[in-house]
């Protein structure tokens, strides 16, 4: 066995620079899917944590008759009674023209949308507050807040500027109102309300002649796990309404399906590419046999078996797996943890929401070292087959 040992040795490690081009081929089909991965789910996280925080939160309620007429207290403190609730609030929608006058000239912005909140409710269900760039959010039922972009549209519009809104009513009824501009919010990437404004709730209710009414409650949960259960809570505690009760899932469906085909399509591309680190690895090891020809026939010759050299070349795909798996998952575990401590952004897009899925992780180092040693059958198949006279002449 001493003399087997040493040859498979010889075998093994002679061409060292071929060895490493195989581990690095699946090194490299390892990392980009972990960059893909990390760029795109995180893109996707990111989009479904920002409508949370800003627009539907963990679960958004509406009525099926387009407006809500219970009362925000009641709603909210039934809400508040639940463990896993971090905070309810009332939301008001509707449509506005704007115009102000800056510098001597009149400036207009129509179908601007305008967004009622209870401000008391609002900073502990949605992070909208956490956006003003410049001055408070909402202070008064006098005061409105500008997104980023309406305030651009209006002449670079600042704080502490007056503007009009008007606001059709119920009754089809022009309502115009005076505001002090109270702050200008500015989200990263834009998925706040940089298109929309804000104003207390009770003042679009007077400008819509909707009193004591409401378009949807956002809820906050400390555990979003618990959105489900939450859910058919609700709608078990209140059977005789015309609720809708929705998760973000459902919620957001219509602006996440698209984004979804996007990652399985990018995903698959990833698989792709792991699949022309296998064929890199058949090329390489066709290499190496192609060059061991003498080796193989003298180990033939003195005695080693078919399914010596077999083994040989099998055991040698399987360093080539662990070491490119090793290595690939290393690579990928210090982008991720890179990203995630960054917060990565792209020209300044919203920041990525990177998180580690460790299934994700473990699949695809169990998938490319399973490929190494696939790719590494035909090869040692093709060693197998060399007879000892002809391995030692061709050698």
């Amino acid at each position: 066995m001493d003399y087997r040992l040493r040859l498979a040795k010889r075998m093994l490690f002679n061409k060292k620079g071929s060895l490493i081009g195989a581990v690095l081929a699946v090194t490299i089909g390892i990392l980009v899917i972990h960059v893909n991965f990390v760029i795109f789910q995180g893109l996707f996280d990111a989009i479904v944590r920002d409508i949370t925080n800003y627009r539907n939160g963990d679960i958004l309620i509406t009525d099926e008759n387009d407006y809500i007429n219970k009362s925000d207290l009641a709603l909210v403190n039934w809400f508040e009674r639940i463990p896993y609730v971090q905070g309810a609030a009332p939301r008001l929608s509707a449509s506005a023209e704007i115009n102000m006058t800056k510098n001597g000239k009149l400036i207009e912005e129509t179908r601007v949308p305008v967004v009622g909140v209870d401000p008391f409710q609002d900073v502990k269900t949605s992070t909208v507050h956490e956006t003003v760039a410049e001055g408070k959010y909402v202070l008064n039922r006098n005061s409105i807040v500008l997104g980023t972009n309406v305030a651009r549209d209006l002449g670079n519009a600042q704080v502490g500027d007056s503007i009009k809104v008007l606001i059709v009513d119920r009754w089809g009824e022009d309502q115009i109102r005076r505001f002090t501009i109270s702050g200008i919010v500015r989200s990263p990437g834009g998925q706040g309300l940089d298109y929309s404004v804000v104003m207390h709730i009770d003042t679009l209710r007077d400008m819509m002649s909707r009193q004591g009414e409401t378009s949807s409650f956002m809820v906050k949960l400390n555990d979003p796990s618990k959105a489900l259960e939450v859910k058919e809570f609700f709608l078990a505690a209140f059977p005789n309404d015309d609720f809708i009760a929705e998760t973000i899932e459902e919620s957001a469906e219509e602006q996440l399906a698209g984004f979804r085909s996007g990652i399985a399509m990018i995903s698959m591309i990833g698989y792709f590419g792991m699949m022309s680190s296998a064929f890199a690895i058949v090329t390489i090891q066709m290499m190496l046999v192609n060059g061991k020809t003498k080796e193989i026939g003298v180990m033939r010759a003195i005695g080693a078996k078919r399914k010596d050299i077999l083994v040989i070349f099998i055991f040698q795909g399987m360093i080539i797996g662990s070491i490119g798996a090793g290595v690939g998952t290393a690579a990928g575990l210090g982008y991720t943890f890179y990203a995630k401590e960054t917060k990565m952004t792209f020209n300044n897009s919203l920041p990525l929401e990177v998180t580690y899925n460790w299934e994700k992780i473990y699949q695809t180092a169990l998938m490319s070292f399973a490929l190494a040693v696939i790719a590494s059958l035909y090869p040692s198949y093709r060693a197998t087959k060399l007879l000892p006279v002809e391995a030692i002449r061709i050698g």
